[in-house]
């Protein structure tokens, strides 16, 4: 059995120190991801992920939704929802009922506990918000935001979640 070469092939251009990875918008946007995480874990109460504020923020609007309702309006996927609102009724932050339509339907509905989570959430997640941006120049920001939908719309629509 002939041995294969561990030696890397040679690139037409020098690899960059970092690999290449700050030139990577995959590696960049988990990278923010991380950092906004990290940001929520030490600053909102609650241990409440910036997921979980998501379907708070959601079902404050939309009180009552299924778990397609919520995968629909969130782009969350539809493992991902489970987890989460299952671990949201467990913290008391979330009631789920079947509904009378379709018993196999749950209505997702928020707790005082929860109502109580997002108001304390609220403020401290528009800072975050807000730190993020303040990296930015004023005159790019609206158009950041602007490309980044353009960004997760086009990918939704790619990968059929339609978020």
């Amino acid at each position: 059995m002939p041995l294969r070469s561990t030696r890397a092939p040679k690139l037409a251009h020098p690899k960059p120190r970092d690999g290449g990875l700050n030139g990577s918008p995959t590696h960049l946007l988990h990278r923010a991801n991380q950092c906004v995480a990290e940001l929520c874990l030490r600053q909102v109460p609650g241990d409440l992920t910036p997921r979980q504020y998501t379907v708070l923020l959601t079902l404050a609007g939309n009180d009552g939704l299924s778990h397609a309702g919520l995968i629909e309006r969130t782009g969350i996927d539809r493992s991902t929802i489970s987890d989460i609102v299952q671990r949201m009724v467990k913290k008391g932050l979330l009631h789920r009922r079947r509904t009378r339509k379709d018993a196999r339907t749950y209505a997702i509905t928020m707790t005082e506990d929860g109502w109580l989570a997002l108001e304390a959430a609220q403020p401290i997640m528009q800072r975050i918000d807000g730190q993020i941006l303040e990296n930015l120049p004023l005159r790019s920001r609206d158009a950041f935001l602007r490309d980044l939908s353009r960004i997760v719309m086009h990918l939704a629509c790619t990968n059929g979640t339609g978020a």
